[in-house]
Formats: C-alpha cells, sequence, structure tokens
C-alpha cells in the first residue's frame, strides 16, 4: 500500500514538473551558423541570436540593400540602358543574368533578377543608373546604414563581391531587413518564385527560378510560412540567408551567415533557418495587452460644465506584444501621459495623452482620445464676465472721478494745517 501511494506521488511529481517544463522557453535552437539572429519584424525584439555582432560577410544578402534603395531612387518603368563598366568588372563564377551592354530593362525587371536570380549584373546596372559608378553607390548604401544607426556595417558594393572591407553582422541584417519589409514592393519582389524577362533589343526571352529553395513547393526545404527572403555565397562568406516568415500574423525575420552543409549533405542554411523559425513559433506568441476602444482612465476638465466635464479616455488601437510562454499570465503596468493645458472645449476622438507599455526595453504605445465632448462651463464664463465687468468699470471709475476725489482730500488737509498752525 505504501508503495502504491509513493508510485502516485512520484508520478503527480513528474507530472508536474514537465507540465512546467513545457511552458517554459525550449532549449536553443540546434544550428550550426557561424553568427545568425531571429527578430520580431514588428517590434525587432530578438528571440534569439548567436554571435550577433560579429563581423561577417553578407555574399548576396548585400542586395536587399541595393533593391530598397532602387525603390526609394527610382520609379518602376523607368528604362536603363546597360553600360560596359557595369558587367566587366564581375568576376567568373558570380551568378549573372547575362546582360548585354547596351541592352535595355526597366527598372522592375533588372529588380526581379537581382532578388530572384541573385543577378550580379543587374546590381551593378542598378548602381550606374542611380549614382553613377559603384564608389557613389556604395556611398549611398552606407549612409542609409548610417541612417539606420547600424554601426557594424561598411559596403563597398551593390552585390556583395568579396571584398575586406566589405561587411556586416547578423543584427544589422536584420534590421535592414525589417526596414526593407516596411515597402510593400519589396515585399512582392523578395518572394517570388520565378521570373520571366521577355524579349529585349539585345536578347532573347529569359525565364529564372529562385534561389531561396525554401520557397519552392514540393522542394526539400520548403517552409509554407516563408514569404520573402535572399541567399547569398561566396566562398569566404560561405552560405548565407536572410528570410521573413509569417505565421498567424507573427512575422519572423531570421538571418543565418556563415554556414555549409551538414553531414547528410542538406543545406544548413535553409535546415538553419527552419529551425530558427520553429523555434520561434514555438515559444512566442503575439499577447494583446490591451483593446482598442477600452477606458484606459478617467480625468475632470477643470472648466467643463457638469454634464461633461467628467472624461474617459479611450485607447485609440489595439496594443499588442510578442512575449513567451513565461509571461503569457505576466502583469504588466503602462505609463499614462495626459497633455498639460487640458481644457474645454475639448472635441470627441480628439488626442489628450498617450499610453505606453515597456517590455523588455521595448516601447509599445497608443493614442488616448476623448470618449465624448467636453463644453466650457456657462457658470464659469458667467462668473469671468461679472469679474471683468466689475473692474472695468472700477478703472472707469478711477478714471472720472478719482482726480476730483484726490483735489478735495488735499484741500481739506491743507485747511486743517492752517487751523492747527493758528
Amino acid at each position: 500500500m505504501r508503495v502504491r501511494k509513493f508510485l502516485m506521488i512520484l508520478f503527480i511529481l513528474i507530472f508536474m514538473f514537465n507540465t512546467s517544463i513545457s511552458y517554459g522557453l525550449s532549449e536553443d535552437p540546434d544550428i550550426s551558423a557561424g553568427a545568425a539572429i531571429l527578430i520580431d519584424s514588428s517590434s525587432g525584439k530578438i528571440l534569439y541570436s548567436r554571435n550577433m555582432d560579429q563581423k561577417m560577410y553578407p555574399a548576396s544578402t548585400t542586395k536587399i540593400l541595393t533593391a530598397i534603395l532602387t525603390l526609394e531612387n527610382c520609379n518602376l518603368d523607368d528604362v536603363v540602358t546597360v553600360p560596359y563598366e557595369a558587367i566587366s568588372s564581375i568576376p567568373s563564377g558570380y551568378s549573372v543574368a547575362s546582360l548585354q551592354v547596351g541592352e535595355q530593362l526597366t527598372v522592375h525587371q533588372l529588380l526581379q533578377v537581382l532578388l530572384v536570380y541573385s543577378a550580379n549584373d543587374a546590381a551593378n546596372v542598378l548602381a550606374y543608373h542611380i549614382s553613377g559608378s559603384i564608389e557613389n553607390f556604395a556611398t549611398l548604401m552606407n549612409d542609409k546604414v548610417a541612417e539606420l544607426g547600424l554601426e557594424n556595417t561598411h559596403f563597398t558594393n551593390p552585390s556583395g563581391k568579396h571584398d575586406e572591407n566589405h561587411y556586416t553582422t547578423a543584427y544589422d541584417l536584420s534590421i535592414i531587413m525589417k526596414y526593407c519589409m516596411q515597402n510593400s514592393t519589396f515585399r512582392s519582389l523578395a518572394g517570388l518564385k520565378y521570373c520571366i524577362i521577355p524579349a529585349t533589343n539585345k536578347y532573347e526571352q529569359r525565364v529564372f527560378n529562385t534561389t531561396n529553395e525554401l520557397l519552392i513547393y514540393g522542394n526539400t526545404y520548403y517552409y509554407k510560412y516563408v514569404i520573402a527572403g535572399k541567399t547569398g555565397y561566396t566562398t569566404q562568406a560561405k552560405n548565407c540567408l536572410v528570410s521573413v516568415s509569417n505565421k498567424d500574423n507573427l512575422e519572423l525575420i531570421s538571418v543565418i551567415l556563415s554556414v555549409g552543409l551538414y553531414s547528410d549533405n542538406l543545406s544548413a542554411k535553409f535546415v538553419d533557418t527552419k529551425t530558427l523559425f520553429e523555434y520561434g513559433y514555438n515559444n512566442y506568441t503575439i499577447r494583446k495587452l490591451r483593446e482598442k476602444d477600452a477606458i484606459a482612465t478617467q480625468i475632470d476638465i477643470v472648466n467643463g460644465n457638469k454634464e461633461t466635464r467628467n472624461l474617459d479616455l479611450l485607447i485609440s488601437d489595439d496594443i499588442t506584444t510578442l512575449v513567451s510562454q513565461d509571461d503569457l499570465d505576466t502583469e504588466f503596468s503602462p505609463e499614462i501621459e495626459i497633455k498639460d493645458n487640458l481644457y474645454a472645449p475639448i472635441s470627441q476622438g480628439q488626442v489628450v495623452g498617450k499610453i505606453t507599455y515597456t517590455i523588455d526595453d521595448i516601447k509599445y504605445s497608443a493614442d488616448l482620445i476623448a470618449s465624448h465632448s467636453v463644453e466650457k462651463s456657462t457658470f464659469m464664463t458667467t462668473v469671468v464676465q461679472i469679474v471683468l465687468i466689475v473692474l472695468i468699470l472700477f478703472f472707469l471709475y478711477q478714471l472720472l472721478f478719482g482726480s476730483d476725489s484726490k483735489k478735495k482730500y488735499c484741500k481739506k488737509n491743507y485747511y486743517k494745517n492752517i487751523y492747527k498752525r493758528k
């Protein structure tokens, strides 16, 4: 009987232990990348990292910055003529789209082969079109890097051609990709599985398939949640991959740098990327902290009338955050800021403050808006008007009769003084 009770208690303890473990973060993902990072695309929150600030060679993942700079400086319908200088400087062994000197293509077509097929000649052509030279375009790239506040990145060319001074980090690449994904055209181009370039003045029709096998249905590496990405490879950089996935509106960005093959001949850049995404989706979830139109607080408007002076402050939008399994039930307290000198009249829907939650040094905010209009108090207005009228009458009296009174006072004192002398 005692043995049975002991075994039952032991079973319960084991069950409780396993249950508590299942709700916490799982062990770090098993990957082979020299450097890696996984972030939330919305907030930039880091979910996992390995050597994320170590300077590495990015290879063709460089092209995501080239693409966004093109979108910010060109129209998609702009026609570009391929210059000799753009294609003559590409070393053998680098992927190209066989662009010809004097060939005319649109910016849109060049962007497609840039991101789908990783064409180095397309990268150079776009650089010459925008800046007139590779060197000038590299300056534009580094200006954008500085604008994004990235301190461990320096680019010397638009394609990722190996150069000792062409480097970045897993963290910096994730922030560049986060920035790029805010552009809807980039999002669609970076997710293409193939592209067709119609016949041009110099070449027949060309068809290119993506180098990102995560996007190809039926492929060994296919991952149905991936929506965008860019591969890269040079001998010095090894295999690299920047990817974006979206599952149940949770969008994650993964960066894998400096990997090769696993023992079973599987490409580590794809395997590691899928491992990182699965780690993110298994351990983190979107949590709604406050709902749109919920009452954040109440205030009194001092000069509001009796019927409207008590004002509910409503939250303008849903406030959501990404939390780990450990924080599913954690209570977070907000900071509420009310605008200074808040007086009636106030319109319904007017922004009167801000609510902010700070979690893991990341701020999640929404405006506070007035639930109804607040009218000025007529009583206060009347009091102010009476006071003003009294003051005006007083000053008028002083202006009209003040001098006569003063004369009478002085005359009276004069006779008193004479009488005293006598």
